[in-house]
């Protein structure tokens, strides 16, 4: 049976990520308007890369932005993608251990425990971009996650949306299941063990689960 289940935050537990694309479209717009769908490219990025890498952008011209991100996040509202909290419910009653990798920091996450203050108890583990030297597509995330449990790549399955996080999941060699949220089915597909739209596939629960891995 699988040991942990390790889920990315933004357009996985959440479907927050119509609403990042708006920001960072706008943003990467303001900075790099000769750079169409950037927003998109550094999704699974921390912040400092995106400020620092990505963006290029001065001290200065950074804490702008960051304090328009902060204001951003603190109205954002946060629901859940469809049918997640049943099925997090059922891998804990598996005795399955959970995990958040998200390359979100704290002060994004204070944000979403006020919204939603029964998320943390969801949760094994939370790891932040303040617990990994390397973000996605690097691997280090997710293999800190199952050094956490104790738990071999193997006996992992992660949860992703974007390319960057897809890969990173391959690239832990960890079982990786796709959410058709941001990108298309088709697009992710390559880089995914398993491609769901959300968490109302119950074959899911029945295929992984259920079954000697």
């Amino acid at each position: 049976m699988w040991k942990a289940a390790l889920f990315d935050l933004d357009g996985v537990v959440f479907d927050t990520e119509p609403q990042y694309t708006v920001f960072w479209g706008s943003e990467c717009r303001r900075y790099h308007p000769e750079q169409p769908g950037l927003e998109r490219r550094i999704k699974g990025q921390t912040l400092p890369q995106i400020l620092d890498g990505s963006l290029g952008i001065s001290e200065q011209e950074q804490r702008a932005l960051v304090g328009r991100l902060d204001a951003f996040e603190s109205q954002m509202t946060y629901d859940y993608v469809k049918d997640f909290e049943k099925f997090i419910h059922a891998l804990r009653a598996m005795n399955i251990m959970t995990a958040v990798v998200t390359s979100s920091n704290l002060a994004k996450m204070n944000s979403v425990y006020r919204k939603r203050p029964e998320f943390q108890s969801y949760f094994d583990a939370i790891l932040t971009s303040e617990d990994f030297a390397e973000s996605k597509p690097s691997p280090d995330c997710y293999l800190r996650a199952a050094e956490r449990f104790n738990a071999k790549p193997s006996e992992c399955v992660v949860f992703e949306d974007s390319f960057n996080g897809l890969k990173a999941g391959r690239a832990a060699e960890m079982f990786v299941v796709g959410l058709a949220t941001t990108n298309t089915a088709e697009q992710i597909a390559p880089y995914a063990d398993m491609v769901v739209s959300d968490f109302s596939d119950v074959n899911l629960q029945c295929k992984m689960f259920n079954s000697e891995q």
